[in-house]
């Protein structure tokens, strides 16, 4: 296995020839706009200077920038929504291809599918979707980019109910470390393999230029949003949880617990702001006119406020893009419960009460339904049985807080190892090595993946990001 040279300076006339040959705008230090064009969504790798950024018009300025960088012997960075945890939407001295710019969907009522462009983020393929009262499975932030998420498996507020982002996707294309325009799909005469690579797989095998999703009805209203409970309140919200999805939760219902810091909003007690709380975020996709009946659990425990009801889908989507702005410094640390024993509601309790910034938050998301029906093996995205995720989301605003921060979501998950799979989830996943990269697929889907990727990127050109390592 070989990968690429970092490089910093770029001939001229190379960079002119680049310049000519494309549609979409490049920029490399000094340009006005390269700031603007090289920046990330978490600051913890806001310092990255990469020698040149491409920002793709179209999938012939992808091809163009795949063969420039490796004449130019660059690493090379892929960009869609440049929401990397571990900061692998950027490169500090190669190129970043940025495909954000390519943002068309096509939209078949009919078969209830849509194709979309690999820059787009989920408010904007949700804009095009719920036009038809349709949808997919997409995250929690609406400003992450479908590719990203997608690739890496992609939970959300629908994963109950329609199974995981990558459970949707049905076709794709790519374009490989050759330069080759692959189609991924499910037909006789297409990839179906590079197809289950790609559920779950990341981007290790090309740059992903459109997705085809199959959507669903859902909305325009669905029933739902946030209900807001003080600290004190945490066990007892879990523990209620807990007793829903051993009753069988209806897959049309998914929960969030965000163990977070109430913000400054002027629906919240103004005695609430800047101190600690959690959220509870619902999302009823069944009858509108059930939901009420639905959530009567999560009211009954007496939240001080109380924003569950009637609410359009996209709304729902975009609730939690305010907490997760771009600009602060992100690490997370994550895995998956087989259940909310009492031992792991105390270590959740306790790590909330021990957080070392404002920001710093606990997310405890419920699983299973559609998405633990989907065999194990008809994805590269194996973990199917867990009913919880638990990440630690650590979040603040000056270095000077890294050393506590980042200490403070490695110290709560090892107070909850004992109580995972062991399995790691690739979007919630850090620099963490290959054992952990290992773990998010088990041995013999990563020996499956690792044999793909040796078909369509044996040279391991796309290694920013979660790597699988060529056999």
């Amino acid at each position: 296995m070989t990968t690429l040279p970092t490089q910093s300076t770029l001939d001229t006339g190379a960079l002119t020839e680049l310049r000519e040959s494309l549609r979409g705008p490049v920029f490399t230090p000094g340009d006005a706009g390269y700031d603007d064009a090289r920046e990330v969504w978490n600051a913890m790798f806001a310092d990255q200077r990469p020698a040149v950024v491409v920002q793709c018009a179209g999938v012939a300025d992808v091809i163009r920038a795949v063969s420039f960088a490796r004449s130019e012997g660059l690493e090379i960075a892929v960009r869609g929504g440049g929401h990397s945890i571990p900061g692998f939407s950027s490169s500090d001295g190669g190129i970043v291809i940025d495909v954000g710019p390519m943002k068309g969907a096509r939209v078949d009522a009919q078969r209830r599918t849509v194709t979309a462009q690999g820059g787009m983020q989920w408010h904007e393929l949700d804009h095009e979707t719920q036009a038809f009262g349709l949808a997919t499975t997409g995250g929690y932030v609406s400003t992450t980019g479908i590719g990203g998420l997608t690739l890496g498996g992609g939970i959300g507020h629908l994963a109950r109910n329609l199974g995981l982002a990558c459970d949707r996707l049905i076709g794709a294309d790519v374009v490989t470390a050759d330069g080759r325009v692959v189609r991924a799909g499910l037909g006789s005469d297409e990839e179906s393999e590079l197809l289950w690579a790609l559920k779950g797989g990341g981007g290790n095998f090309g740059i992903v230029t459109s997705m085809d999703f199959q959507l669903a009805p859902v909305g325009p209203v669905v029933y739902g949003g946030a209900a807001f409970f003080p600290p004190t309140q945490l066990r007892e919200i879990l523990e209620t949880v807990r007793g829903l999805m051993d009753a069988g939760m209806p897959d049309e219902l998914t929960i969030l617990v965000n163990a977070t810091t109430a913000p400054p909003a002027p629906f919240l007690p103004e005695e609430m702001h800047g101190h600690p709380g959690i959220a509870v975020v619902a999302c009823w996709s069944g009858p509108v006119e059930e939901g009420e009946a639905m959530v009567a659990p999560i009211r009954a425990l007496g939240p001080a406020v109380d924003l569950l009801g009637e609410i359009p889908y996209e709304a729902l989507q975009q609730l939690l893009d305010p907490l997760l702005d771009k600009g602060h410094r992100n690490y997370m640390k994550a895995g998956y419960l087989d259940a909310l024993s009492d031992g792991a509601i105390d270590r959740i309790v306790e790590g909330h009460a021990d957080r070392p910034a404002p920001a710093c938050e606990l997310h405890i998301h419920t699983m299973g339904g559609a998405a633990a029906r989907v065999p194990a093996d008809a994805s590269a995205f194996p973990h199917r049985s867990a009913p919880y995720v638990i990440n630690m989301m650590s979040r603040w605003e000056s270095a000077d807080q890294d050393d506590a921060c980042l200490q403070w979501g490695r110290d709560v998950y090892a107070t909850l190892e004992e109580h995972t799979t062991g399995g790691a989830y690739i979007n919630y996943l850090g620099s963490e090595g290959q054992d952990r990269v290992r773990a998010a697929y088990g041995d013999e889907s990563y020996e499956r993946l690792a044999a793909i990727k040796a078909k369509y990127d044996p040279d391991n050109v796309f290694h920013r990001n979660q790597n699988i390592t060529p056999a």
